[in-house]
């Protein structure tokens, strides 16, 4: 029998608003953050300006997967309010355990429960922009096998995100980069781009010169991740510049009109604990 009712689940690093988390119904768990004075779940008891805080007092919080029980808790949820089927997609693998963590908390329904667990191999915009679009694929009627067969894996190889970082310094830290890269792009006021390597790790993609510069750059490798393609999702985010997010969202916009949909977030907690305030990002999804 294939699945009639089918919920989405998802993690923190998601980056959905509530406002959009409540409009489609997912169900998010969260991931948990270790600070000095104890340990805070994500989104639920500890938010970015929190984590910016943290950083600039220079304490360095410690990230750690979700609880377990929080992830049974989650498929217990849906079990219990009649789905009969769930799509869980999650942070990329070559960043944390959780897509693991979420594979063996299914193995524990004991086929209650059919789930499809998904390695976005990506974060904040592009795991969030996936998510939406499924929830609105459900919406219109789409079929479990069309949706998990072709649909997901199809979007999770054609969502393109791009971030700046306004300080290499928290990356460093956290054992993500070298101490001379950071260094260096700290004294060159060079602002690197960043994206997702096809195996999810964080990559470099452009450097540029000064914060002017970040917004087109942004524009510019969003709008040639597009290509050709006249049908597509775009996504803005921010982690401490809501300004530079509009900014960025106005000639993204202008750049490329006529997107199907266009979803704004804010960076998590979690990953703000890697990169600090000062974020922008853009993400185009192909869908044709």
């Amino acid at each position: 029998m294939m699945p009639k009712k089918v919920a989405l689940l998802t993690d923190s690093c998601a980056d959905l608003s509530r406002a959009l988390i409540e409009e489609y119904q997912i169900h998010v768990i969260p991931l948990r953050i270790r600070c000095r004075d104890g340990e805070y779940a994500d989104g639920i008891d500890i938010t970015p300006s929190d984590i910016y805080a943290r950083l600039r007092a220079g304490e360095l919080p410690q990230t750690s997967l979700p609880a377990g029980e929080d992830m049974e808790a989650a498929l217990e949820r849906v079990a219990s309010q009649g789905y009969d089927g769930a799509i869980a997609i999650m942070l990329s693998s070559g960043l944390s355990g959780t897509y693991n963590l979420m594979r063996l908390a299914v193995q524990e329904l004991e086929g209650r429960l059919l789930v499809r667990v998904y390695d976005s191999r990506s974060g904040s915009l592009g795991q969030g922009l996936t998510l939406l679009q499924v929830a609105e694929d459900i919406r219109a009627g789409m079929g479990w096998e069309e949706l998990t067969e072709r649909r997901i894996p199809y979007l999770l190889e054609h969502t393109f995100p791009f971030f700046s970082v306004d300080t290499l310094e928290y990356l460093q830290k956290g054992g993500r980069i070298g101490k001379i890269t950071a260094t260096a792009g700290t004294l060159l006021k060079i602002k690197p781009i960043l994206s997702f390597a096809p195996d999810g790790q964080l990559q470099s993609v452009a450097k540029v010169r000064g914060s002017g510069q970040v917004v087109d750059k942004l524009v510019e490798l969003t709008v040639k991740a597009c290509g050709p393609h006249r049908r597509y999702n775009l996504a803005v985010a921010n982690g401490g510049d809501s300004a530079g997010m509009e900014r960025v969202k106005e000639k993204l916009t202008a750049a490329l009109p006529g997107c199907e949909h266009l979803w704004s977030g804010e960076i998590d907690s979690t990953l703000s604990v890697y990169i600090g305030d000062g974020v922008l990002g853009a993400a185009v999804q192909v869908l044709d």
